[in-house]
C-alpha cells in the first residue's frame, strides 16, 4: 500500500468518528491512526462487536473507546452507565481510568471506576449519579445486578470493552464474565462487545468467547512482526569467577548477573522478567549486591511496595524492574526501551506479551534478549522465538462447562432477579459460548445441589429457583471464581520458632508426617500437620546427606508444539554430527538459523553431541533405562507428558504392586520402578493399551491423587458445601479428605473436580493420541539399554536441591580467600573475660583463652556484640537465652575441631548446625570442605530474602 493510501485510509478511519472526538484527536495530536486502529475502527464506530489483537503500545485502548466515545456523543444524554471497561486487574483499572480522563473532560463524557476497593460513599454516589464510562473488573460486574439503583443504571448500557481478554478467556474467571454478559443482556437488552489483547493464538475461538458466538470482526495484528529477540547463554569471564565468590554463586550465574547488569546500563529503562517469585528476590538480591539499580516487583508484595516500585520505575529511580507475571498485563511504567526474559518463558503467548512491553510507542520494534540458562533452555527459547515471529500463538484453553461457576452463576442469576423459572436460567447460561453445549440434565443436577447446600429454593413442580436465606452470603462470599487459600505457618517443634510458611496446595497436596522439604536453606521432616491451626510442625534433618527432598515445584507447562520444535531442531543438529561436522560448523549453522550467537549453539549442542544412539523426534519416542531408572524421551510437552507418566506409573504399580516414581519435564518422563521391571515391560505398556481406554484409566489413577482431592475440595467450597474455615476456601481437613472423595464421588462436584484437573495439568487427548500414532507405526518406539546424554539433560527442580552444582577450582579458591581474609570475633565462654576481633586467617588451628587457658572458644560474627552481652547477663530474656545458646554450641565445636570450625562458621549463613554438618563430612580434601561451605552459602542466599 502506497504512503498516500494509507493515509487516505487512516482518514477514513477516523472520519468514521463524532466531529468532537476528531476535534479532540487533533488536539491531542493523532494525525494518523496506527494499524490496528486503521482497521479496527470503522467496523467499531458501525456499532459491530469486535476482537482487536494487536501488539502492547500500538494504541488498542483507543482503538476500542474511540468508537464508544464517538457513540455515546452522538446519543442525547442518558442518566444510566453507557459502557462499560472490564479489566482483570485493580491496577489495571488504576492505569486506565488516568489514561480515559483526558477524553472524558475534553468531551464532557463522565468516566469513573469500581471495584474491591471503592469505598462505600463512592459506589453510593455512583448508584445515585451514574457516570456515562465505569472502568471495573469482572468481579464488580457481578456485584453490580445485586442493588436496586445499579440495576437500573446499567439498563442503559451500549458498550462493553474487555481489556486482556486472553487472560480471561483460560481461566474460570472468564467462564464467569461470560454468563455475566448474558445476565447484563436481560437487564440492558443487546450491547456491542469489543475484546482487547496482545495475544492471541485462536481469535475466532476467543471471538466466539467474547460474543456468545453472535458473529465477531476480528482485526488480528501480529506482534511477531515487530519483534527483535536474541536468545544468549552468557560466557563465563574470569572477572565471574571472582563476583562469584562474592555474590555467594557460581561463575554460571555471576556472568548471568553481569550481562543484564550490561543490558540495564546499555538501555534506559529495563523490565525483567523472571517465572517465579523465587528467582525475582534470589536474581535481584544479587543484582543489587553487584550494584545495579533495579527494584523488585510481584504478586506476593503489598499493594503499596508495588505502586512504590512502579512509580520509581516511571520517574527513572530506578534503571531496572524484576518482575514475574505481575507486569505482563499492561500497567503502566513509562516507556521501556528493552526487556530481558531470564530463562525460557516457556510459552509463545508468554514471550509476546513480556517483550511486547518493550517499544511502546508506534511502529517501534520491541527489543528483548532471553538469557538461558541450560541446553534445553536454549532449544526451548529459540523455538518460542521463531515460533513467535510466526504467529504460532498457543490458544486460549477455555474452561468448557465449568460446573461450579454454572453453581455460582445461578446464585447470581437469582441475586438479581430474586427468583425465576428453571428453564430460563438455563436458556440464559447456555447462550455464553462456555456453556453453550451444558446438557440439561448436569444443569439439573447443579440446582439440586445448590437446594440440598440451602443455597437457593427449588420448587420443582413448579420448575422454579428462588432466592433464599444463604444466597446472599453464598454469592458475596464467591464473587470471584479464584479460589482462596490459606497459609500455614512451619514451626521447629524442637524451639518452637516459625521456619516460613507453605502455600495450602503445597500442603494438602503433599505434606505426610515423614515428608521431607528444603526451606530456610535448611532439609526438615514433617513431624505433624494441624489443619485447625493451619500449622505444620517440622524437625530438623540433621545429617541430610542421600536424603531426597519429597517435593518439588511445578514448572509452567511448556505446550506441544514447542516440544516437538525443539526435538526437530535437535534432531536436525544431530543429523549435522552424523555427517562429519564439528561443533563449531553446526553451531555456525544453529545460529545462523536462529537470533542466537556461536557460543550460545555450541553450549546447547554439547548433549547432542555426546548423545548415542536413536535421537527423540516428534515421530520417534527413545525408552532408556539403568537399573531401576527408565526414562522414556518424549518431546511432546509438559500435559501429554504427565499424562502418559502417570498412565504408566498405574499400569506398572497395579502389576508389581508396588510404587513407582514419577518425574516429567517436556522431553522426559523419568520414572524409578520397582526391582525387576525392565524396559521391556514398559515397551510392551506403550504397545498394548487401548487408546481408547486412556481417559478411563487416568481418572482411575487420580482416584488417590492429592490433587484431585485438594481440587475436589476447592470445587466443594463454590457449591456451598463446605463452610470455610479462617478465610480458606477449602477448609481442608487431612483426616477428612479421603471421606469427602467418598462422600461426594457421584455428585457434579466430583465431576467438575476431575474435569478441573484434566484440563489443567493432563491432556487424555493428546496421550491417547500418541499412543494410537505409536501403535499404527507412525511414532518409531526405539530402546537403548543405557543413560544417554539427552536422557541425563533434565532440569529436575529438586535434583538440583540435593546435587549442588560442582564448584570449580577458581571458585573454591576465590571463596577461600574470602573467609580467611574475613574478621571473626573470638570469646571465651570459660571466663567469660577475654574476646577479641582477628581475621580468620590468624586464627591459631587450637585458639585457647590467654587468661585461662580454656579452649572453650566461640567464634562469632565480629559485630556480635550483643551476643557477648547475652553470655555475660545473668536475668536473660527469651532472645538472650537463644543467642546465648547458640554461642556455646559455637564453642563445643570450636573446642572439638579447631581452626577448621572458625572457618566453616565465618562462612555467610552457616551456624552451628550447618557448620557440624559441613564438618562431620569428614572431607579428606580440603577443596571438598569448602565446597561443603559454598553449597551451604549458595542455600543460604537462596533462601534469605524469603524466610528472614
Amino acid at each position: 500500500m502506497s504512503e498516500g493510501h494509507s493515509a487516505a485510509a487512516g482518514m477514513d478511519a477516523f472520519a468514521r468518528l463524532h466531529d468532537d472526538v476528531r476535534q479532540a484527536l487533533s488536539e491531542r495530536g493523532f494525525s494518523t491512526p496506527t494499524a490496528p486502529q486503521r482497521k479496527a475502527i470503522p467496523t467499531l464506530a458501525a456499532g459491530e462487536s469486535g476482537l482487536v489483537v494487536a501488539p502492547t503500545g500500538s494504541g488498542k485502548t483507543e482503538t476500542a473507546m474511540l468508537p464508544v466515545l464517538s457513540s455515546i456523543q452522538e446519543r442525547p444524554p442518558r442518566h444510566g452507565i453507557q459502557a462499560l471497561y472490564i479489566t482483570p486487574l485493580r491496577a489495571l483499572n488504576r492505569d486506565m481510568r488516568e489514561r480515559l480522563e483526558w477524553w472524558g473532560e475534553t468531551l464532557g463524557i463522565d468516566i469513573d471506576v469500581r471495584h474491591g476497593d471503592t469505598t462505600d460513599y463512592q459506589r453510593q454516589k455512583q448508584a445515585e449519579d451514574p457516570p456515562d464510562v465505569l472502568v471495573t473488573t469482572p468481579e464488580t460486574l457481578q456485584a453490580m445486578f445485586t442493588g436496586e439503583k445499579l440495576r437500573r443504571a446499567i439498563e442503559d448500557i451500549e458498550h462493553i470493552v474487555v481489556d486482556e481478554v486472553h487472560e480471561l478467556a483460560g481461566s474460570k474467571r472468564g467462564a464467569q464474565l461470560t454468563v455475566g454478559l448474558e445476565h447484563l443482556r436481560e437487564h440492558a437488552g443487546p450491547f456491542q462487545r469489543i475484546g482487547l489483547s496482545a495475544t492471541v493464538g485462536d481469535p475466532t475461538e476467543v471471538g466466539r468467547f467474547l460474543t456468545g458466538d453472535r458473529g465477531c470482526h476480528v482485526t488480528d495484528v501480529e506482534a511477531g512482526t515487530n519483534l527483535d529477540v536474541t536468545v544468549r547463554t552468557p560466557e563465563i569471564r574470569p572477572e565471574d569467577r571472582t563476583a562469584a565468590g562474592e555474590l555467594l554463586t557460581d561463575a554460571e550465574v555471576a556472568s548471568h548477573v553481569r550481562v543484564i547488569d550490561e543490558l540495564v546500563d546499555a538501555h534506559d529503562s529495563v523490565l525483567i522478567f523472571v517465572n517465579t517469585r523465587q528467582t525475582a528476590e534470589g536474581l535481584g538480591s544479587r543484582l543489587k549486591a553487584y550494584g545495579t539499580n533495579i527494584g523488585i516487583h510481584h504478586g506476593s508484595l503489598s499493594k503499596s511496595a508495588r505502586i512504590d516500585v512502579e512509580d520509581a520505575f516511571k520517574t527513572g529511580e530506578i534503571d531496572g524492574l524484576m518482575c514475574t507475571s505481575s507486569m505482563e498485563l499492561g500497567i503502566d511504567v513509562g516507556d521501556i526501551d528493552h526487556v530481558i526474559q531470564y530463562a525460557s518463558p516457556r510459552e509463545v503467548r508468554r514471550l509476546l506479551q513480556r517483550v511486547g512491553r518493550a517499544g511502546h510507542r508506534r511502529d517501534e520494534t520491541s527489543s528483548g534478549t532471553v538469557i538461558t540458562t541450560h541446553p534445553d533452555d536454549t532449544f526451548e527459547a529459540l523455538s518460542i522465538v521463531d515460533r513467535a515471529e510466526r504467529g504460532a500463538v498457543e490458544s486460549a484453553g477455555i474452561h468448557h462447562g465449568s460446573l461450579d461457576t454454572v453453581a455460582n452463576q445461578i446464585a447470581g442469576l437469582l441475586m438479581g432477579f430474586e427468583e425465576l423459572p428453571a428453564a430460563r436460567a438455563y436458556e440464559i447460561l447456555t447462550r455464553a459460548y462456555p456453556f453453550r453445549n451444558l446438557p440439561e440434565e448436569q444443569f439439573k443436577a447443579v440446582v439440586r445441589e445448590l437446594s440440598e447446600n440451602r443455597i437457593l429454593w427449588l420448587e420443582e413442580g413448579d420448575d422454579r429457583i428462588e432466592k433464599s436465606g444463604g444466597t446472599w452470603q453464598y454469592f458475596y462470599a464467591n464473587l470471584s471464581m479464584i479460589p482462596d487459600e490459606a497459609n500455614y505457618t512451619v514451626t521447629d517443634m524442637a524451639s518452637g520458632d516459625p521456619v516460613g510458611t507453605l502455600a495450602e496446595r503445597f500442603v494438602v497436596t503433599f505434606a505426610e508426617p515423614g515428608e521431607t522439604f528444603v526451606q530456610g536453606g535448611e532439609m526438615w521432616r514433617i513431624t505433624e500437620i494441624d489443619d485447625e491451626e493451619e500449622e505444620v510442625l517440622v524437625s530438623p534433618i540433621e545429617d541430610p546427606t542421600g536424603e531426597v527432598p519429597s517435593w518439588v515445584g511445578q514448572e509452567i507447562p511448556v505446550p506441544r508444539g514447542v516440544a516437538e520444535a525443539v526435538a526437530t531442531a535437535r534432531a536436525d543438529a544431530r543429523g549435522r554430527f552424523d555427517g562429519g561436522d564439528g561443533r563449531g560448523a553446526v553451531a555456525r549453522s544453529v545460529a545462523d538459523r536462529y537470533p542466537t550467537d556461536e557460543h550460545t549453539a555450541s553450549e546447547a549442542l554439547k548433549p547432542v553431541e555426546a548423545h548415542k544412539g536413536p535421537i527423540p523426534t516428534p515421530d520417534r519416542i527413545v525408552v532408556e533405562g539403568f537399573g531401576r531408572q527408565i526414562v522414556l524421551n518424549a518431546a511432546f510437552g509438559h500435559t501429554a507428558n504427565e499424562t502418559l507418566g502417570r498412565l504408566l506409573s498405574a499400569l506398572i504399580g497395579q502389576q508389581t504392586g508396588g510404587s513407582v516414581a514419577m518425574e516429567v519435564d517436556p522431553y522426559r518422563i523419568e520414572l524409578e520402578v520397582p526391582s525387576g521391571t525392565s524396559i521391556g515391560d514398559v515397551v510392551e505398556l506403550l504397545e498394548t493399551t487401548d487408546p481408547d481406554h486412556v481417559p478411563t484409566l487416568v481418572e482411575l489413577s487420580l482416584k488417590n491423587a492429592e490433587t484431585l482431592k485438594f481440587t475436589l475440595a476447592q470445587v466443594a467450597a463454590k457449591f456451598g458445601a463446605l463452610k470455610r474455615w479462617k478465610g480458606t476456601g477449602s477448609s481442608q481437613n487431612r483426616f477428612g479428605k479421603d471421606r469427602l472423595l467418598a462422600a461426594l464421588e457421584d455428585t457434579p462436584i466430583y465431576d467438575e473436580a476431575v474435569r478441573v484437573v484434566l484440563h489443567e495439568q493432563l491432556d487424555v487427548d493428546g496421550a491417547s493420541d500418541i499412543l494410537s500414532r505409536l501403535q499404527s507405526g507412525d511414532i518409531e518406539l526405539a530402546t537403548v539399554g543405557e543413560r544417554t546424554a539427552l536422557g541425563q539433560a533434565g532440569r529436575s527442580s529438586g535434583r538440583e536441591l540435593l546435587s549442588p552444582e560442582n564448584a570449580d577450582a577458581s571458585v573454591v579458591e576465590t571463596v577461600k580467600e574470602r573467609i580467611l581474609d574475613d574478621d571473626v570475633l573470638l570469646a571465651c565462654l570459660h571466663c567469660k573475660e577475654w574476646d577479641r576481633r582477628q581475621t580468620v586467617k590468624r586464627v591459631d588451628d587450637q585458639p585457647e583463652c590467654p587468661l585461662c587457658g580454656s579452649t572453650r572458644i566461640a567464634a562469632l560474627n565480629p559485630w556480635a556484640d550483643e551476643v557477648l552481652e547475652a553470655v555475660r547477663t545473668d536475668d536473660k530474656d527469651d532472645d538472650q537465652q537463644k543467642a546465648t545458646e547458640r554461642a556455646y554450641k559455637a564453642a563445643s565445636i570450636v573446642q572439638s575441631h579447631g581452626k577448621r570450625a572458625v572457618i566453616a562458621l565465618a562462612a555467610r549463613g552457616v551456624g552451628p548446625r550447618n557448620a557440624a554438618y559441613i564438618i562431620n563430612n569428614h572431607r579428606e580434601e580440603e577443596a571438598d570442605f569448602y565446597r561443603d561451605i559454598i553449597e551451604r552459602e549458595r542455600q543460604y542466599a537462596r533462601t534469605k530474602s524469603f524466610w528472614d
